[in-house]
C-alpha cells in the first residue's frame, strides 16, 4: 500500500493495535494460501521491488498458476504480461525507479452468460513491495534491510490467486467475465493500475466494478474487515450485508472510491470500487512484515467472501449506480496555514508540466476554473515543468495571495487568476 495517508494513520494508531492471529492454517485451502504468501515473501524474491529479478519471479509464479487454472492470457501478444517502462518523473526519480521495466499480470475468466459476458469485473491486487527499503519507509531504522511485504501485499496477491481458483472451479461459472490483474509498481504511486486503466484488457466502460485486495493478511479476533469505497455505488452496502450473513465479519463499509491503492485509477474512470483491508499494524512498510504473522485461515475466509460477492455481482441483471466524489485534499507536510491551490496531480506523467487528475471541491483551483486534464505550466513568474517546480513555485506565495496560473488545456494556453487558499 502506498505510503501517504496510510503512514499518518499508522503513526496515530500504532499504540492501540491489538495482538494479531499469527500464521494459522488449519485447512488445506488456508495452507495453500499460506504457501503462496511464503513464496512471495521469501528471501529469494528480495522484497519484489519493481524492475528486479524478484519481481520477475513473483510475476512468473502468478502467471503459471493462472495458466494451470485454464484462464486466458490478458496481457500483451497473447501472454499474461502487460509490459511497460516506468516514465522518468520527479516522483519516480525520487523513488529510484525511473526507466525501470515493469509488468502487470492479467488473466481472464470468460463469462458464462452470452448476454452479460461482454461486461467484466476486475479483481486486483499489487504484487510489488519495497525491496530493501528507503522509499516508502516510515522511518530510517530499517533502510537497507530486506522488506518482505507479507501483508503488503503478498496477502492480497495470494487472495487473488485463491479467488481465481474458486471462481474458475465454480459451476456455473460467473455470468460476467472476470479479469484478474496483479499490479506492479503500486508502492511508487499505483503506477501499474494507472497503466492498466489506460490499457485495459476489456474496455473500461464495460467494467461493472473493481474489487481490490490490499493488506488482507492480519484479520484479528474481532473479525473486522474494512470495505473501503463502499460509497462509490449505492448497491455495495446491501450487497455486502447479504454476502456476509454466513461469514459474520465485522464489515466496516465506508468511504468514497479515492484511496492510496489501486482502486484509485478505476474510480477516476467512474467505476464502482471496493478495497478490502484488514487494517493497520505496527509492521507496515517495515522489515518485520513477515509471513509467519499472517492469519492464513482469515485470508481463506476473506477470499471466499470476496469471491461470493463477485459471483453475486456478476449475476446482477443491470449496472451498479455509480456515486462520484471529489478528489481528497492533499496531506499537509507540517502544521500551520500554507498556501493551497487544491489540485490533484497525476504522479505517473509529466507532459511538459504537471498533469492534473482533478481538483478539490471548493478549492482555489475549482473557483478559478482549473479542471481535471489541465497541465500546470506556471504560477506568477515561476515556470512549472514538474512536481518539484510546482512545490517550489507554491512556496513563494502565502494563503490569500492572488496569482496568475498558466495551464495548457488541449491546444490552448490559458492564464487564470487564482486567490490561493489555506491548508
Amino acid at each position: 500500500m502506498t505510503n501517504t495517508t496510510r503512514t499518518l494513520i499508522f503513526l496515530a494508531a500504532a499504540p492501540m493495535l491489538a495482538a494479531q492471529l499469527a500464521a494459522q492454517a488449519t485447512t488445506p485451502r488456508a495452507q495453500r494460501i499460506l504457501d503462496d504468501v511464503k513464496y512471495f515473501a521469501s528471501d529469494a524474491l528480495e522484497g519484489r521491488l519493481v524492475g528486479t529479478a524478484g519481481s520477475d519471479s513473483a510475476a512468473a509464479y502468478a502467471a503459471r498458476e493462472f495458466r494451470r487454472l485454464g484462464l486466458r492470457p490478458g496481457g500483451d501478444s497473447g501472454t499474461f504480461f502487460q509490459r511497460w517502462t516506468i516514465a522518468s518523473t520527479t516522483g519516480t526519480r525520487a523513488a529510484s525507479v525511473a526507466d525501470r521495466p515493469a509488468h502487470n499480470v492479467v488473466a481472464i475468466l470468460p463469462g458464462a452468460d452470452r448476454r452479460l459476458r461482454g461486461q467484466d469485473i476486475v479483481i486486483g491486487a499489487h504484487f510489488d513491495h519495497l525491496g530493501f527499503g528507503r522509499f516508502g519507509d516510515p522511518g530510517p531504522d530499517t533502510v537497507a534491510t530486506l522488506h518482505y511485504g507479507a501483508d503488503d501485499n503478498a496477502s492480497g496477491t495470494a487472495a487473488v490467486l485463491e479467488m481465481a481458483r474458486l471462481l474458475s472451479a465454480a459451476r456455473p461459472r460467473p455470468a460476467r467475465t472476470i479479469v484478474f490483474v496483479l499490479f506492479d509498481a503500486e508502492e511508487e504511486g499505483a503506477l501499474g493500475s494507472v497503466w492498466y486503466a489506460n490499457h485495459p484488457a476489456a474496455a473500461m466502460d464495460s467494467t461493472l466494478a473493481m474489487v481490490n485486495l490490499d493488506m488482507v493478511g492480519r484479520l484479528q479476533a474481532n473479525r473486522r474487515l474494512l470495505a473501503l469505497g463502499a460509497l462509490s455505488a449505492t448497491e455495495w452496502r446491501p450487497l455486502l450485508d447479504s454476502v456476509n450473513t454466513p461469514y459474520h465479519f465485522d464489515v466496516r463499509a465506508t468511504g468514497d472510491g479515492w484511496g492510496n491503492s489501486d482502486q484509485n485509477s478505476f474510480f477516476a474512470n467512474k467505476r464502482p470500487v471496493l478495497h478490502f483491508f484488514t487494517d493497520v499494524h505496527s509492521d507496515y512498510h517495515r522489515a518485520a512484515d513477515t509471513w509467519d504473522k499472517v492469519n492464513a485461515d482469515g485470508m481463506a475466509e476473506i477470499a471466499s467472501f470476496a469471491a461470493d460477492l463477485v459471483r453475486r455481482l456478476a449475476a446482477r441483471p443491470g449496472p451498479m449506480t455509480f456515486v462520484d466524489a471529489p478528489p481528497p485534499a492533499p496531506v499537509a507536510a507540517g502544521s500551520g496555514a500554507r498556501p493551497s491551490l487544491g489540485t490533484i496531480p497525476d504522479m505517473a506523467s509529466e507532459p511538459g508540466g504537471v498533469l492534473l487528475q482533478g481538483v478539490r471541491a471548493g478549492s482555489a483551483a475549482e473557483t478559478a476554473g482549473i479542471r481535471a486534464g489541465d497541465v500546470l505550466l506556471g504560477m506568477g513568474e515561476y515556470p512549472i515543468a514538474n512536481l518539484q517546480d510546482f512545490q517550489n513555485a507554491l512556496s513563494h506565495f502565502k494563503a490569500g495571495d492572488r496569482v496568475d496560473v498558466r495551464v495548457r488545456r488541449g491546444d490552448q494556453t490559458l492564464t487564470l487568476p487564482v486567490t490561493l487558499g489555506a491548508r
